[in-house]
């Protein structure tokens, strides 16, 4: 068994530079991810900043796409998780300037760990990518930002 190392998350800072949502990360994708029911939902329209060869999209922004939906899901059912194991698969090539949808979705709640599944699609429903992740619970997302909290 691999023990983790201890390493400090606070999820109630810094998520203004996260690569994927952060509104000020200089490089980041500035997703806004929303939650729509059961799943959460966002778009992307990928530039040229983003490809691996010329006119499409890198896998890595495409798995990274997938990865922050099935982190989404779970921080809308208000746990703090990170991932511990991914599965993607690319159905065709994501194109420059083409609009993506991301979805995502938590399919099993265990004690310790989330099942979850995310895809990427066209506008007309095409499907670019999908994938199945499992999430290690952290605990429950905090209420309130860590340098707001009483110190003991």
């Amino acid at each position: 068994m691999t023990i983790w190392p201890k390493v400090p998350i606070d999820p109630s800072i810094g998520w203004d530079m996260c690569f994927a949502c952060g509104e000020k990360n200089p490089i980041g994708l500035k997703l806004k991810v929303k939650q729509d029911g059961e799943t959460v939902r966002a778009e992307f329209i990928p530039s040229q900043n983003h490809q691996g060869w010329w006119g499409i999209v890198h896998g890595g922004i495409i798995s990274t796409l997938l990865d922050e939906a099935m982190g989404y899901a779970a921080l809308y059912q208000g746990l703090c998780c990170v991932t511990a194991q991914m599965q993607a698969r690319l159905r065709r090539p994501a194109l420059v300037d083409e609009p993506i949808i991301i979805t995502g979705w938590v399919t099993k709640n265990t004690r310790k760990l989330l099942e979850t599944k995310a895809t990427l699609s066209l506008k007309d429903g095409t499907l670019i990518a999908e994938a199945t992740g499992t999430m290690f619970i952290l605990g429950p997302m905090p209420t309130e930002p860590s340098d707001k909290k009483e110190k003991p």
